[in-house]
C-alpha cells in the first residue's frame, strides 16, 4: 500500500522536496501516507487535525504547502484554509476507512479537484520501488513547535535524524523486547502519531517487526479493552494523564493489568512521584525519559536495565552527549549537582528551523541545541529537571506557548490586559489559568473568555481558569510578570 501510493502520488506529480501537510489522526492512513511521501523525497508537514483554520493558514503559508492528505471530519477547517491558501491537491480519507466497514460508494461531498484516499489507493496497482536519490542530510519532516520563544517554528528534521533515533530507541530497549517474540510483540499507540513521540512509537514498531494497535483518540475503556485482547502490549508509550486513567480504573486490578503490559514509557512531561509508585503497585515495568521535537524525541532516558531513580529523566541516549551550563552566560559548564541548563549534541538533533536562520542560530550552536530546561546532574550522572527557563506549559503531554494564548486574550474587544501561566493541575500535570483586566465599564465572565478563546485555539490551549483583577504585577518598563503570578499559585498550593 505504501509504494502503490508513493507511485499514486508521484503520478500526480509529487516531486522531492515538496511540502506535503499530514493532517490525519493516529490511523493507518497516517502510516501509509507517511513512508510514501519519504520514499519520494517530499516533504511532511505534520498537522493536528484538530487545527482550527487559522493555525493550518500560519503553517500552510510558512511551508508552502502543495499537498494535503486530510480526514472527512477536518473539512469545515479544510475549507476555510483552501479560501486563504491554493493547495494544488487535496486528499481526503473517511474515518471510517480500514475499519473493517468501509463504505463502498465513491465520497460525493469532495470539492471539485479534490481526492478519495481510498480511491488513489485502489487505483494504482504500481508497486514499483521509486527511484528518487535521498541523502541523510535531506529533510524528511517538518514538526512545529513553540521552542522557548512563544513564536511557532518547524524543526526540521532529516531523514538521518529519524533513521538515527529509530536505532537509538531499538537498542536502548532490546533487554525488554527480547522478552517477546515477534509473532507475540505489538505496540499501542495512543497517542497522536503526527507528534514526534507517536509517530517515533510508529517508527519502533515497524523496526521491531511489532504490530501496531493504533487508537485514534485515548478513551479509557477502549484502551483497556485493546489491552485484555491481545497476549501483550509489549511497548506502550505514553504520557502520565494516560497512566493515571489506567491504574486508577476499576478494571485495572481485575485484569491483572501489569501481566498484559510489557513495559511503559513515560514521557512528553514530568511523572508525578506518586504515579509512579501507583504504576509500580500494578505490576507495571516503567521507565521515564525527556526528548524534544527538535531532538527527533530521542534524548535521555533511565536504563532498561540498572538503576533507576524516581523523577530523573536519567542519562543521553546512545551517541548523544548533554551538558548544562551558566543560566546566564550559556557557555561555562557548572558544578556536579549545581543547576545549569541543558545542552544537547547528537546524531538526533534537527538541522535547524524552516526558513528560520536567525533562531535556528539562537538555538544551534556548534551542534550543541539549547533546550530550554534547567537540571542538575547527581553523582552517578542522573539527570533531574528543576526548571524551564522560559514559560511553556506542558498540560496532559502537549507543549502550549503562554504568548500565544495571551495574543488570543488580547483579541476580546472587552480586555484590557490578559495574561495566561501554567498552574499545577494533578491530572494535567499543569493547566493553563488566564489573568484578565477588563476595559473600563466592561463586564465578562470566565466562560464568556474561554468560549471566545474557543473559537481561537486548539482544545489544549484553551484557559480552563479565569481570573479577573483590577492590575497585574509589571516591571519598572511594563512587562507583565508572569513569573510572580506563577509564585502566587505556587504559594497557595504549599499554604
Amino acid at each position: 500500500m505504501v509504494l502503490r501510493m508513493a507511485n499514486a502520488l508521484k503520478n500526480f506529480g509529487v516531486e522531492k522536496g515538496e511540502r506535503v501537510g499530514l493532517h490525519l489522526p493516529t490511523c493507518p492512513q497516517y502510516v501509509i501516507a507517511y513512508r510514501a511521501v519519504l520514499s519520494l523525497g517530499a516533504i511532511i508537514v505534520n498537522l493536528n487535525p484538530i487545527y482550527p483554520a487559522e493555525e493550518l493558514l500560519h503553517i500552510a503559508r510558512q511551508t508552502k504547502i502543495s499537498t494535503l492528505i486530510t480526514i472527512d471530519k477536518a473539512l469545515p477547517q479544510v475549507r476555510l484554509l483552501c479560501k486563504e491558501f491554493n493547495i494544488s491537491r487535496v486528499i481526503v480519507s473517511r474515518t471510517d476507512d480500514f475499519t473493517g466497514h468501509e463504505k463502498k460508494a465513491d465520497m460525493t461531498d469532495l470539492d471539485p479537484g479534490w481526492h478519495s484516499f481510498m480511491d488513489i489507493l485502489g487505483g494504482c496497482s504500481d508497486t514499483g520501488r521509486i527511484q528518487v536519490s535521498i541523502t541523510p542530510e535531506d529533510p524528511a519532516v517538518i514538526q512545529f513547535t513553540g521552542g522557548t520563544t512563544g513564536i511557532p517554528k518547524g524543526a526540521i528534521l532529516t531523514h538521518k535524524n529519524i533513521v538515527t533515533t529509530i536505532v537509538q530507541l531499538s537498542t536502548w530497549y532490546l533487554p525488554r523486547v527480547k522478552l517477546s517474540p515477534p509473532e507475540n510483540r505489538s505496540t499501542l499507540i495512543a497517542l497522536p502519531i503526527y507528534h514526534v513521540y507517536g509517530n517515533l512509537a510508529s517508527n519502533w514498531a515497524l523496526y521491531n517487526c511489532a504490530l501496531q494497535i493504533l487508537v485514534p483518540q485515548f478513551e479509557i475503556n477502549t484502551v483497556l479493552e485493546v489491552i485484555n485482547s491481545v497476549p501483550e502490549v509489549t511497548y506502550f508509550p505514553a504520557v502520565p494523564t494516560m497512566l493515571s486513567a489506567i491504574v486508577n480504573h476499576p478494571k485495572a486490578k481485575e485484569m491483572e493489568i501489569g501481566k498484559k503490559i510489557g513495559f511503559v514509557n513515560c514521557g512528553a512531561a514530568p511523572c508525578p512521584l506518586e504515579l509512579i509508585e501507583q504504576v509500580k503497585d500494578a505490576g507495571i515495568y516503567l521507565t521515564e525519559g525527556w526528548a524534544m521535537s527538535e531532538t527527533s524525541c530521542v534524548g535521555t532516558g533511565n536504563p532498561i536495565r540498572g538503576m533507576k531513580k524516581a523523577g530523573s529523566i536519567g542519562f543521553p541516549f546512545i551517541d548523544t552527549d548533554i551538558k548544562l551550563v551558566d543560566l546566564d552566560d550559556g557557555v561555562k559548564e557548572v558544578p556536579q549537582g549545581e543547576p545549569g541548563e541543558m545542552l544537547i549534541k547528537g546524531p538526533q538533533i534537527m538541522k535547524g528551523y524552516w526558513e528560520n536562520p536567525e533562531e535556528t542560530a539562537n538555538q544551534l550552536r556548534d551542534g550543541w541545541l539549547s533546550t530550554g530546561d534547567v537540571a542538575i546532574m547527581d553523582k552517578d550522572g542522573y539527570l533531574f529537571i528543576v526548571d524551564r527557563k522560559k514559560d511553556m506549559i506542558i498540560a496532559g503531554g502537549f507543549n502550549i506557548y503562554p504568548r500565544e494564548i495571551d495574543e488570543i486574550l488580547h483579541q476580546h474587544p472587552k480586555v484590557k490586559m490578559a495574561i495566561s501561566v501554567g498552574i499545577p493541575d494533578k491530572y494535567r500535570g499543569e493547566t493553563v489559568k488566564a489573568y484578565v483586566v477588563l476595559r473600563e465599564g466592561e463586564k465578562a465572565s470566565q466562560e464568556e473568555i474561554i468560549a471566545f478563546c474557543k473559537n481561537k485555539l486548539t482544545a489544549y490551549k484553551v484557559p480552563k481558569i479565569v481570573e479577573f483583577r483590577d492590575s497585574l504585577p509589571q516591571s519598572s518598563v511594563g512587562k507583565i510578570l508572569r513569573k510572580t503570578l506563577r509564585d502566587e499559585e505556587m504559594a497557595k498550593i504549599e499554604k
